[in-house]
């Protein structure tokens, strides 16, 4: 009997490998790890934009301000209130003004949320509530940190270019709050106000074309911030004259708005927040937005 028996381990081998099912391209190919490949999420399509786009989104703006004017009054006084502080601080205590916008530029995108929020659910044909407005940013917080972020180095930037511009192209000495006009105007300084618009006019084009529709696209979409980032600039290199366009009449009316002591940002500060949510909506479209919209 033990002549003829055979060890267990000859005698199961072979039972198991027969068991086992055949692997289709050999032992080298089951040994290559599989990496799935990356998720495809829906692509931003840019949308044609005409010169009157930008009249259309204020009108909208409008619209959506006269619908819900009690939630745009809170936002609107929040807005005048930083303008106040903001001012007050250059007024008294000016080597603070930087870090008090910088806190500005913190708040105001979550402020800004609340209004877009407003106008999206107002689309959706979904009723709109103070409550909403003001939570909506908890579920986009690490988005829209990371933006808020972005936005801040580059007006840190901005203000250590402006200060290295003063030094360099200033010729009248630093000038105080109380004088700062009529010093800044002076005809001695006629190359530091060319230098200055220059080198402003570039870091302002490249904080608006990086915000200008970033934030209602997080809110949208979910969005991680580089990602909005990148589909806002593109936004602006595909209407460069529309987005300019968009730009000088949000200047404009910031600047007058602000001529009442800041008093009409309770106005102008809302149906601006209003009409960006209808910029991006008009300038960005989904691809499954417009599979559905094609018959």
């Amino acid at each position: 009997m033990n002549a003829l028996s055979t060890p267990a381990g000859e005698s199961e081998a072979p039972a198991n490998a027969a068991s086992q099912p055949a692997i289709s391209g050999g032992a080298s190919s089951a040994a290559e790890p599989y990496f799935p490949p990356p998720p495809v999420g829906p692509r931003a399509l840019m949308q044609p934009l005409g010169w009157g786009a930008p009249l259309q989104w204020l009108a909208l703006g409008w619209q959506d301000l006269k619908a819900h004017p009690a939630i745009g009054l809170f936002y609107g006084l929040a807005f005048w209130g930083m303008a106040l502080v903001l001012g007050l601080v250059f007024a008294n205590k000016p080597e603070y003004t930087m870090s008090i916008a910088s806190g500005c530029l913190l708040v105001g995108p979550f402020l800004a949320m609340g209004l877009y929020e407003v106008s999206r659910r107002r689309e959706a044909g979904e009723a709109p509530s103070f409550a909403s407005s003001l939570t909506c940013w908890r579920s986009h917080i690490r988005s829209m940190g990371m933006l808020v972020l972005v936005l801040i180095v580059l007006e840190l930037l901005w203000g250590r270019a402006s200060l290295v511009v003063f030094a360099v192209f200033f010729n009248t000495g630093m000038p105080s709050t109380t004088g700062v006009i009529q010093a800044v105007f002076n005809p001695e300084n006629i190359e530091f106000v060319l230098v200055y618009l220059a080198v402003g006019s570039v870091f302002a084009a490249l904080v608006f074309s990086t915000a200008v529709v970033s934030i209602p696209m997080i809110l949208d979409r979910d969005t991680d911030a580089i990602s909005a980032a990148i589909t806002s600039i593109r936004v602006v290199y595909e209407h460069p004259g529309v987005l300019l366009f968009w730009g000088a009449l949000i200047a404009s009316l910031v600047f007058l708005a602000l001529l009442p002591a800041g008093a009409g940002l309770v106005l102008v500060g809302p149906v601006l927040g209003h009409a960006t949510w209808h910029a991006y909506r008009a300038s960005v479209r989904w691809l499954e937005e417009a599979d559905a919209a094609t018959p």
